[in-house]
């Protein structure tokens, strides 16, 4: 029976609105990826594989880490977003740097020991696979002896300051999480990964966690980003969710709303993505 394909689309009503969110939260992340490649200290001139790699943003990220000699396969489910991300090699001109190919990432189109590292964003413990071990089983089979598997994940966030309970509300009911965790047994929660890894057969593994913050003034890329940050989260209202909740959503994320809050002056706020690591033996 084929398998039926899953990905991070199926929070979204249509690719086009997938890849524009996409696209406008890039610039929330960028500096945060950079720094988690940073700390993954990538060999120059190294082979990588990004896993799940969607359009190709974080793809471009790690092929300017291994520059001028290095080369990064990016790898994703999803034709259409490997059709984007060649547009997006061929632009700039990336093309002996990057290649795209369409494959799954719970079973690799690759020989064992093929590259020198793996790196899986938002993929591994999303709605990709029910059994997180086994694929990390199968990154961990293409990485050459020595190299190594990292995978990461959004893992926390506080974006409406003077609001915590109104978020906790959000974040509890929320359209953008119920559809990644219904149905997860805990052990199938991302930050649980480390037990995933010494299943899998790590002998040296690790975690860290990574900040980026915000605050005001904000400038218009930010803006634009936290605003599809919002609509990405919680911009579908759920039925357990109360009116008066909704209504105070409404009013403080909504970009017409007088009391939207990124144009308060002191605005602040923060996101975390969590790293899960290990070398393969």
């Amino acid at each position: 029976m084929k398998k039926k394909k899953e990905n991070s689309t199926s929070i979204f009503p249509d690719l086009e609105t997938y890849i524009r969110i996409l696209k406008e939260t890039n610039p929330l992340r960028e500096s945060i990826l950079y720094s988690v490649i940073q700390a993954l200290n990538l060999p120059d001139g190294s082979r990588g594989l990004d896993a799940g790699c969607g359009i190709g943003l974080q793809t471009l990220l790690l092929a300017k880490e291994v520059e001028p000699h290095g080369h990064i396969t990016g790898l994703d489910i999803t034709p259409e977003f490997i059709q984007y991300g060649n547009k997006i090699v061929m632009e700039r001109g990336l093309s002996n740097q990057i290649t795209f190919r369409e494959g799954d990432a719970a079973n690799l189109p690759f020989e064992d020991n093929t590259f020198d590292w793996v790196w899986s964003s938002d993929c591994v413990g999303y709605p990709v696979t029910d059994n997180p071990i086994q694929l990390i089983k199968e990154l961990k089979r293409v990485v050459k002896p020595g190299g190594t598997l990292a995978i990461l994940a959004w893992s926390s966030q506080q974006l409406l300051p003077g609001y915590p309970l109104l978020e906790a509300r959000l974040n509890a009911v929320s359209s953008g999480y119920s559809r990644l965790i219904k149905g997860k047994k805990p052990e199938q929660h991302f930050l649980r990964a480390l037990g995933w890894f010494a299943d899998a057969g790590f002998q040296e593994f690790s975690a860290k966690t990574f900040v980026s913050d915000f605050q005001a003034p904000l400038n218009n890329d930010i803006v634009v980003g936290l605003g599809s940050l919002f609509q990405m989260l919680w911009g579908e209202p759920l039925p357990e969710l109360a009116k008066k909740d909704w209504a105070e959503f409404e009013r403080l994320c909504l970009p017409e709303s007088p009391d939207f809050i990124l144009n308060e002056p002191n605005y602040y706020a923060f996101f975390t993505y969590s790293m899960f690591f290990g070398k393969a033996a």
